[in-house]
């Protein structure tokens, strides 16, 4: 059996104050930090002897945290752009109500909670699922595969479309999907890949 962990970073700056984050590299406020601390504790008897973050300083101090809480510095950490969160184009920056007061609230939501329309100049939830897919099967299952337990810490949407790929959701059922900061998915997998259990910590 082999275990696969998802985290999601600690609150931003970005997420506190209601803007819409993408690739701007917002770090973590007091509460992120709690919250990473948090996923250590969430994390604690867990054994992992891989880690993979995005390129974003949130997922990186994160990480960090945890891998202090629980004194584990020898575990290798591959940081990939594959697992950055949803590129949120024109949008990035921008409060996230002022937002739906100047192009319509219908607009906005579709722009963040549809399957397959983008923001202008941003990826859709299936743009980033085309990015991040590739990369978590090819290079983070084939980990899994070979029987080594691993610990994801990415982003809300790019964690989304790996749940998505796991549990095989369909474009309706992933839109019901969301994780929050700080939030640890658990897959636990049979030798044949077969998901055996499937647990939030």
């Amino acid at each position: 059996m082999s275990n696969l962990y998802l985290a999601r970073h600690g609150e931003s700056t970005y997420n506190r104050d209601n803007r819409f984050t993408g690739w701007i590299d917002a770090p973590l406020t007091e509460k992120g930090r709690l919250e990473a601390h948090a996923i250590a504790e969430k994390l604690e008897g867990c054994s992992f002897e891989k880690a993979y973050i995005s390129k974003l300083i949130r997922a990186r101090d994160s990480l960090n945290i945890v891998l202090s809480a629980i004194h584990r510095f020898d575990i290798p950490v591959i940081e990939s752009e594959a697992l950055n969160e949803r590129h949120y184009g024109d949008l990035q920056g921008l409060n996230k109500a002022e937002t739906a007061q100047r192009f319509g609230e219908e607009r906005v939501r579709m722009w963040r909670r549809s399957y397959s329309v983008a923001p202008p100049n941003g990826e859709s939830l299936r743009d980033t699922a085309a990015r991040v897919l590739p990369f978590f099967n090819t290079c983070i299952m084939n980990d899994v595969s070979n029987g080594r337990n691993v610990l994801v810490l990415a982003h809300g949407n790019s964690l989304r479309s790996i749940v998505m790929d796991i549990d095989r959701l369909s474009e309706e059922e992933i839109l019901k999907v969301t994780i929050v900061t700080g939030e640890v998915i658990h897959y636990e997998f049979a030798a044949d890949m077969a998901v055996l259990l499937k647990e939030v910590l």
